[in-house]
């Protein structure tokens, strides 16, 4: 990957943010799990550990913590809640009894669908505001971004 200079990069960065800042002044352009949050009383983690768990199947305790950006400890107690409320249950590895994995149940799985519904119908409000050609050039650089991530490290940098 080229390398802009650290100064300029850190201006783009800057700028960049300033850009993200002003889009969430804009209550319909605020982030879709948080209008979630309200709607259906779950905290902005629950509602993110339903959704990772929607979308990837079942984690044990530390790749949902990891996904979600808590600790275990923390995650535990999010899964707790969830669990308590119906939504997943735990289980045990069956190689590894000491790994647990958090699993979506029936309901859960319908929570998920319609916050996942929610959450493509605000995506689908904010990309209305942009030209095709602009949604097609932010679609191709999201992708290479996502790309570029996922890339195993070049020459000990990314």
């Amino acid at each position: 990957m080229r390398r802009t200079s650290d100064a300029g990069l850190r201006r783009e960065a800057r700028a960049m943010r300033e850009r993200v800042i002003a889009l969430a002044r804009h209550r319909s352009l605020r982030d879709p799990v948080a209008a979630s949050c309200a709607n259906l009383e779950l905290t902005p983690p629950q509602i993110h550990a339903l959704l990772w768990l929607g979308h990837d199947g079942p984690l044990t305790m530390g790749e949902l913590a990891r996904r979600v950006a808590v600790t275990e400890k923390t995650v535990t107690g999010i899964v707790d809640r969830l669990e308590r409320d119906g939504h997943l249950k735990r289980e045990r590895d069956a190689e590894d009894r000491r790994l647990v994995r958090a699993r979506l149940t029936a309901g859960g799985e319908q929570l998920f669908r319609r916050i996942d519904a929610d959450i493509e119908d605000r995506i689908t409000a904010l990309l209305g505001a942009l030209d095709l050609d602009d949604r097609k050039a932010l679609t191709r650089i999201l992708d290479k971004l996502v790309a570029r991530l996922a890339a195993p490290e070049e020459g000990g940098r990314r």
